[in-house]
């Protein structure tokens, strides 16, 4: 992304296709990035098929107020500075600074915007004070039951996407959408189960689940590409299986985020060793076929 956003703001103009091409991903990752600096506040100009970042944006004045690394960035963050040499004064410079500079009440203004900015206000308040919260009007997936939620939230998922919380009512950490919280209430009370409290495994396709099950999946270069581009973390379990060929060798918490991955790719993608994922993968393409209409005879 900071690659991006140089080549945005360089004196040269580039069309989309320019920079896919330049930063070696495609146009898809370009666009995602580009919408995730116009979700941050950046101004994005158009003229013709070329795009820019407006200097004159706000945040470029205080750049440090995004610098926020989820797990995923972070690993390619620590890949590239690693492979700097050790003899670079720099390194550790830039190691500092990096790692230095996060405010989450900051962040949460710049990333989050609309009605749920207030809840993510009160959830950050929450978890810096140790208190319990109450997701008032939540509503679960399961159901679509609404209801309040007493909880202790105590850590975020990349962009407060999610919330960590541990549920008193039956004495588990669980994942809550924040999108779906009306409102956010802080009753005063602090944390009781402070102990109890830990993030749960969510997989490099960020699914998560108590259950783990293992995958075994060969890649071919498009693949391969997509993978490390879409999913960063998963780069972490890759080996290279031959020419033009790798192996994911990974857990997973479910069959639905590497379900959806592998169906777009059959062509590109043989399955080594999941039966459970060769069930999945089955019973979708069953699922999402069409029957032909019966023919008269």
């Amino acid at each position: 992304m900071l690659r991006l956003m140089k080549l945005l703001t360089a004196n040269t103009t580039y069309t989309v296709d320019q920079l896919a091409e330049r930063l070696s991903m495609s146009r898809r990752t370009v666009y995602r990035y580009i919408d995730t600096f116009r979700q941050a506040g950046f101004v994005i100009q158009k003229s013709g098929d070329c795009i820019r970042l407006d200097k004159a944006s706000p945040h470029f004045r205080d750049i440090s107020q995004l610098v926020h690394f989820t797990e995923e960035e972070a690993v390619i963050l620590r890949s590239a500075i690693e492979n700097i040499d050790d003899t670079n004064l720099l390194k550790q410079n830039l190691k500092r600074k990096l790692y230095s500079v996060y405010d989450n009440r900051t962040l949460a203004d710049t990333v989050v915007r609309g009605k749920n900015a207030p809840n993510i206000r009160r959830l950050i308040e929450a978890i810096e004070e140790q208190q319990q919260a109450v997701l008032c009007g939540y509503q679960s997936a399961h159901g679509g039951e609404v209801r309040d939620r007493r909880v202790e939230p105590f850590a975020f998922t990349t962009n407060y996407v999610q919330v960590w919380c541990f549920d008193p009512e039956d004495g588990t950490n669980k994942l809550f959408k924040t999108a779906r919280i009306g409102s956010v209430t802080l009753p005063g009370t602090a944390w009781e189960h402070a102990a109890q409290h830990a993030e749960g495994f969510i997989d490099a396709f960020r699914m998560h689940g108590t259950p783990r099950y293992r995958i075994r999946l060969e890649l071919g270069l498009l693949s391969y590409n997509l993978l490390c581009e879409e999913y960063p973390l998963a780069e972490r379990d890759i080996r290279p299986a031959g020419p033009g060929r790798w192996l994911l060798d990974t857990e997973v918490a479910g069959m639905a985020g590497v379900g959806r991955f592998v169906v777009g790719l059959l062509d590109d993608i043989r399955i080594v060793d999941s039966p459970e994922l060769v069930r999945y993968i089955r019973d979708y393409i069953m699922k999402n076929i069409p029957e032909e209409p019966a023919k008269d005879e």
